[in-house]
């Protein structure tokens, strides 16, 4: 009877997990499609086979597939880290923003824009001194270097306080918090060019981005879903408890440590390159568990797909409704996370 009732489930998940894939290269398909440009079906097609003509070949290749890749590579990241963070934490609501890394990387953005590339410190009030002036790598960088600051600076207090996940979640709000706060007091002293670049900067956008930093995001994504998956066995069994984890021989402050640490680093990379995404990394989690389950040896990478699917589909509706223009994703993410969010919060059946 076990073997049998073992097989359905190894096929239905066989099944969904196909279907998932399918279902992401479809979206992808669709969204190479779908633009501001009226380029017709004929159009993109022969661009893709190197027939069509320059501009429309800027646009495919320059501007589409990496946006596309990086809507599948940052889903599964942010939806990744998402669901390590709510397993160590033990936190339905942990997402890649609990160690207010997204918090950081706004203040780290706001500082390369404001103070050193279209502010106060270089080119003064003046929109074409910031466009020349202005180094979106480097944004990145800073965005990058703020986030790992507060990551280190959040697990290293915990960890002389006491590792447990309540106190890594209220640190986490803390320190984000401050990083707010100094956000504002930066744009309080930001003229009207630099405040703006700021404030478009901090929209999530996949507009921006390039082969290099798609590449830059597969690496770091692939390392930690291989990471993850190495301990995908660890996670099951704090599942059932710290001390049950620890009966089987595992150090559960090390692994929380070392995975909230990886987890925060792939935010990191994403937000640093394209701004603050937000609740992909609740929504896609829950939805993989409540078909899923909890076993990390297949909620990994089917995650890490659904993370990919959503982001896909948010992007293509943010550019369906842009009407000639993009609308910046973060936002269509967080019209489609906040109801699924309250749902969470305030359903009242726990089915996992």
């Amino acid at each position: 009877m076990y073997e049998n009732i073992y097989k359905q489930n190894r096929n239905r998940n066989i099944t969904v997990i196909t279907f998932v894939v399918l279902a992401v290269i479809f979206l992808a398909i669709v969204s190479l499609f779908t633009g501001s440009s009226n380029m017709t079906v004929k159009d993109v097609t022969d661009t893709l086979i190197f027939k069509g003509d320059a501009i429309n070949g800027r646009i495919i290749w320059n501007i589409r597939i990496p946006r596309i890749m990086a809507a599948i590579v940052a889903g599964a990241g942010l939806s990744l880290s998402g669901l390590i963070m709510q397993t160590v934490l033990n936190n339905p609501m942990a997402s890649p923003s609990t160690l207010g890394v997204s918090n950081a990387a706004v203040f780290g953005a706001n500082l390369s824009i404001i103070a050193f590339a279209g502010g106060f410190l270089n080119v003064g009030n003046n929109l074409s001194n910031y466009q020349t002036s202005a180094n979106p790598y480097a944004t990145s960088l800073v965005a990058f270097a703020f986030c790992v600051f507060s990551i280190f600076l959040i697990l290293g207090l915990c960890r002389i306080r006491a590792f447990l996940p309540g106190i890594v979640v209220l640190a986490g709000i803390a320190i984000g918090s401050i990083w707010t706060a100094a956000t504002t007091v930066l744009q309080f002293f930001a003229t009207d060019v630099g405040i703006s670049a700021a404030v478009i900067w901090n929209f999530g956008d996949l507009g921006r981005a390039t082969y290099k930093v798609d590449l830059i995001m597969s690496l770091v994504v692939v390392i930690a879903i291989i990471v993850f998956s190495f301990l995908s066995w660890k996670y099951n069994a704090v599942l059932s408890g710290d001390q049950v984890a620890k009966s089987v021989g595992i150090n559960v402050n090390r692994l929380r440590f070392l995975s909230m640490l990886l987890a925060s680093l792939l935010t990191a990379v994403c937000v640093s390159f394209l701004g603050i995404i937000g609740f992909i990394g609740i929504i896609a989690p829950h939805i993989t568990k409540k078909i899923f389950g909890q076993d990390h040896r297949i909620t990994i990478p089917v995650s890490a797909l659904t993370g990919s699917l959503i982001l896909l589909l948010s992007d293509t509706f943010s550019r369906t409704l842009g009407n000639g223009s993009a609308l910046p994703v973060g936002a269509i993410t967080s019209l489609l996370g906040a109801p699924f969010f309250l749902f969470i919060i305030f359903s009242k059946r726990r089915d996992y």
